[in-house]
């Protein structure tokens, strides 16, 4: 690190979906929060959808609000939030890989500022991040109506691609005022991995 760079803060960004976690979560929480017999009811009307996407004919956010309108919309936001601070108390550890923790374990150690920065919902990511201990999340939302109802839309954008570099830079101000570290293992990191000083794609260091 060069004396210019040593001036700088540091914040280290990880994803959340199959960086810190071994596999995508959103299955497991909405079986957690609907059960399997509703899951599996509302599969068979996702059925095209879901295989839209598998072929990449159908967006991520697209077939991400699909999914939300499908199983979600109706619902109060006060019952998911309960539902979700259960999941990611009870569940999400067990998802979590070892290796990742040990290296947010590092970044604090040093002082640096730790980022999740996921696609995945901030209802179920906050609760684990924050009491985890790192710094900021920034992920996916859900639209509420006043009432409280969900619509099942996002709120603003699918935190993905692009979209991550833009929501850092939102929290943090401009990308060359710190040193990026950057974890990532899907094409939904590529822009955020491409922006770091330092990236991790799929590996992270022991």
């Amino acid at each position: 690190m060069s004396e210019a760079e040593g001036n700088k803060p540091v914040v280290a960004a990880f994803d959340f979906d199959g960086t810190l976690t071994r596999r995508d979560t959103l299955l497991p929480f909405l079986l957690h929060a609907l059960g399997t017999a509703a899951v599996m009811r509302h599969a068979l009307t996702l059925a095209p959808t879901l295989a839209g996407y598998g072929l990449g004919m159908i967006r991520n956010d697209v077939a991400k609000e699909r999914v939300f309108t499908q199983c979600l919309a109706g619902m109060h936001i006060d019952e998911l939030q309960r539902e979700a601070t259960q999941f990611a108390e009870h569940k999400l550890p067990g998802l979590i890989r070892p290796e990742a923790i040990h290296r947010f374990g590092w970044h604090k150690k040093q002082g640096h500022r730790c980022v999740v920065i996921s696609a995945s919902l901030d209802i179920y990511v906050q609760p684990w991040a924050l009491k985890t201990g790192f710094d900021d999340v920034i992920a996916s939302r859900l639209e509420k109506l006043e009432n409280g109802r969900i619509t099942g839309n996002l709120l603003g954008k699918n935190c993905f691609g692009i979209e991550k570099v833009r929501r850092l830079e939102a929290l943090l101000g401009s990308r060359d005022s710190y040193i990026l570290y950057a974890y990532g293992d899907s094409r939904g990191d590529r822009e955020l991995l491409s922006a770091a000083d330092y990236a991790y794609y799929r590996k992270i260091p022991g």
